[in-house]
C-alpha cells in the first residue's frame, strides 16, 4: 500500500495530554483547555501528528474526569465548550489531529442517567446500569472485585439492590448490553464528531460488558506476581472482555465511518490481552487500533519483551493494528521504572527512539519528550484514590500526573501562578522546556529530530517488521516498506553488546546515541542505539 493509500492514522504519532497538568491559564492550580491551545505551537514543533486529550468532561472528579456526569459538557475547571471548539480549530490550523477520551463502561453516580435508574426498579432507565438482588444471606451477588479495592458491588437503599462498579463506588457500571444505552453512548460520540474531533480513545472498553449469568470469577494463583489488592487474586473471566463487546464496537465503527477516516483506539487491560485486542480491531468493521499494558507496568525493559510484544503484530493490517505507550497518566514514567543509572537523558533518548521505531501508533505521553522522571508524591499530597486506598503498596498514578515544567526560574516551573493541584517534581524545573530548547543535545531536541526522521520514512511509519537473533540485551529490528529498509539496533543492557555478523552495518547512519559510534568492532555501547537506512 502506497503512502497515498494509507489512512492518516496508520503509523501516526499521538501526543497524550493530561489537561489537569499541562498548563494553567486562570490561576487556580489546575491545567485547562486554553492552556493546551496556548501551547499548540510547541506541540506542533515536536512533529507529532495529533494530540490525545484525556477527559475534560463535566465530572465530580472522584476519579479526575473518568467519572463523567455529562458526556456533552466541559467541566468548568477546564473551561467551556467554546474553549474546546477554539482548541480544535487551532489544532487543525496547525495540521494536528485531535483525539479525545470516551468512557463507555461507567458514568459518575451523579450522572442524570444513574440518578433516574436508582429511583425504582421500573423507571425508563431502570436497566441502564448493572443491578442485582443480594444473595439470600444479604451478601453481594458474586465474588467480583473492584480495581481500586473491595467488592465490585455497593448496596443501594432506594432499589434494595446492589449496583456494580469495576472501579470506585462513585463509578456505577453501565449496562452496555442494553441497546438503549448503546444508542445513548453513540449519540454522545456523534456530538463530538459533529464538532470535528478526529477520533476517540475508548477507556477501559473491555470492562463495558459483564457476564449476564453473574458467575464467580475463578481464583488466580498469586505465586510469582505482585499482589496489592483483592482484584489481583482472581482471573477476570466474567466481569470483563465479554464476547458481545465486538458487536458494540462494530456500531461505533459504523458511526465513525460516516465522518471519514477517524482513529479509534481501545484500551485493553486484561489477563490475556492479545485475543481481546485482535477481536476489537481485526478486519475493517471494528476499531482501528488497540493497546494493552505490555510496557506500561513492566518493571524492566528487555529485548525479549519487545520481540514478544511487537512480534504479536507481524501480519497484515487485516489482523488488527497496535498502539504503544511506555508511560501514561496511569503508569509510572518509564525512565524511572527501567533505569537507575546516572545518565537519565541518555536512557530517555533510547526509550523515545525505540517507541518511535515500533510498528503501530506510538503515543508519546506529555513530558516524555523531556525525559521526565517519576515524582515521589508524599502521602499527604496524594490525590489519586487508588494510591490513597492502597498506600504504600502501590505507587499510584499521581507521580506521573504532576505538572508539566515549562521554565526553570518561574514559580511552579511555569505551570501556574498558584500552587498546583499536585507538586512539581523536584528535578523537573531543570528538565523544563525552557532549559532544553536551546540545547541541541537535549532529550527534547533529539526527540524532535527523531520524529522528523520517522515522518520521512514509510518503513518506520507502517512498514513490515522482523527480528534478527541476537545476544540477550541486543534488539535488532528490521523495518521495511517497498525499496526502503531501516535497521534498528538497541542495546538495552548496561554492558557493551556484540552485533551479529549477519546484521549489515553499511547503511547510512540516520540516528544514534553516540556521535563517535564506531562499528569497526561490531560493538554497541551500553544503552546505545543506531538506526541505519539503505
Amino acid at each position: 500500500m502506497s503512502q497515498l493509500d494509507q489512512p492518516w492514522w496508520r503509523g501516526a504519532v499521538l501526543y497524550q495530554i493530561y489537561p489537569r497538568s499541562y498548563l494553567d491559564t486562570n490561576g487556580d492550580g489546575v491545567g485547562d483547555l486554553p492552556g493546551i491551545t496556548q501551547r499548540l505551537d510547541y506541540i506542533a514543533s515536536l512533529g507529532v501528528d495529533g494530540i490525545w486529550v484525556s477527559p475534560f468532561f463535566a465530572s465530580p472528579m472522584k476519579d479526575f474526569g473518568y467519572d463523567v456526569s455529562d458526556y456533552c459538557a466541559v467541566d468548568p475547571v477546564f473551561g467551556t465548550l467554546e474553549d474546546f471548539d477554539q482548541l480544535l480549530e487551532a489544532a487543525h490550523a496547525r495540521e494536528l489531529k485531535v483525539v479525545i477520551d470516551q468512557v463507555y463502561a461507567h458514568t459518575s453516580d451523579e450522572h442524570a442517567w444513574f440518578t433516574e435508574s436508582r429511583q425504582t426498579r421500573d423507571n425508563p432507565k431502570a436497566d441502564w446500569y448493572v443491578w442485582h438482588d443480594p444473595n439470600p444471606d444479604g451478601t453481594p451477588p458474586n465474588n467480583w472485585q473492584a480495581v481500586f479495592g473491595g467488592a465490585a458491588w455497593t448496596w443501594d437503599a432506594r432499589r434494595q439492590q446492589y449496583y456494580m462498579h469495576n472501579f470506585l463506588p462513585q463509578q456505577p457500571q453501565l449496562n452496555v448490553h442494553n441497546r438503549e444505552v448503546q444508542d445513548a453512548l453513540l449519540a454522545t460520540a456523534r456530538f463530538w464528531l459533529d464538532r470535528g474531533v478526529d477520533g476517540f480513545r475508548l477507556d477501559a472498553i473491555n470492562f463495558a460488558m459483564h457476564d449476564r449469568k453473574f458467575r464467580d470469577n475463578p481464583p488466580w494463583d498469586p505465586s510469582g506476581r505482585t499482589i496489592t489488592r483483592p482484584f489481583d487474586l482472581q482471573r477476570h473471566t466474567y466481569n470483563q472482555s465479554q464476547p458481545e463487546v465486538p458487536d458494540f464496537l462494530k456500531r461505533v465503527r459504523v458511526l465513525t465511518d460516516e465522518y471519514g477516516a477517524r482513529f479509534t483506539v481501545a484500551e485493553v487491560a486484561a489477563d490475556d490481552p492479545l485475543p481481546v485486542m485482535r477481536a476489537y480491531t481485526e478486519g475493517n468493521d471494528r476499531l482501528t487500533a488497540a493497546y494493552s499494558f505490555d510496557f506500561l507496568y513492566a518493571a524492566s525493559l528487555s529485548a525479549a519483551r519487545v520481540r514478544r510484544a511487537q512480534g504479536n503484530w507481524l501480519g497484515g493490517a487485516e489482523e488488527g493494528w497496535p498502539s504503544w505507550e511506555f508511560s501514561n497518566h496511569d503508569a509510572p514514567r518509564c525512565v524511572s521504572r527501567w533505569y537507575e543509572g546516572p545518565d537519565r537523558p541518555r536512557f530517555a533518548k533510547l526509550t523515545n527512539a525505540l517507541l518511535l521505531c515500533l510498528r503501530g501508533n506510538p503515543i508519546l505521553y506529555q513530558g516524555e519528550e523531556l525525559g521526565l522522571t517519576q515524582v515521589d508524591v508524599p502521602f499527604e499530597a496524594l490525590q489519586d484514590p487508588e494510591a490513597i486506598a492502597n498506600w504504600p503498596r502501590t505507587l499510584g498514578r499521581d507521580g506521573a500526573r504532576t505538572p508539566m515544567p515549562w521554565a526553570d526560574t518561574a514559580p511552579y516551573a511555569g505551570f501556574s501562578e498558584a500552587q498546583p493541584w499536585l507538586p512539581v517534581g523536584a528535578d523537573h524545573p531543570g528538565m523544563s522546556v525552557g532549559v532544553q530548547e536551546d540545547d541541541p543535545e537535549s532529550v527534547l531536541n533529539f526527540t524532535r529530530r527523531f520524529l522528523a526522521l520517522r515522518k520521512t520514512s514509510p518503513a518506520l511509519q507502517w512498514g513490515d517488521v522482523r527480528f534478527v537473533d541476537s545476544p540477550e540485551n541486543l534488539l535488532v529490528m528490521i523495518r521495511s516498506s517497498g525499496d526502503e529498509t531501516v535497521t534498528c539496533l538497541f542495546n538495552l543492557g548496561d554492558v557493551p553488546a556484540n552485533i551479529p555478523e549477519e546484521v549489515p552495518l553499511d547503511g547510512a547512519l540516520l540516528a544514534c546515541s553516540d556521535e563517535d559510534i564506531d562499528f569497526t568492532g561490531r560493538i554497541l555501547p551500553p544503552y546505545g542505539f543506531a538506526i541505519l537506512g539503505n
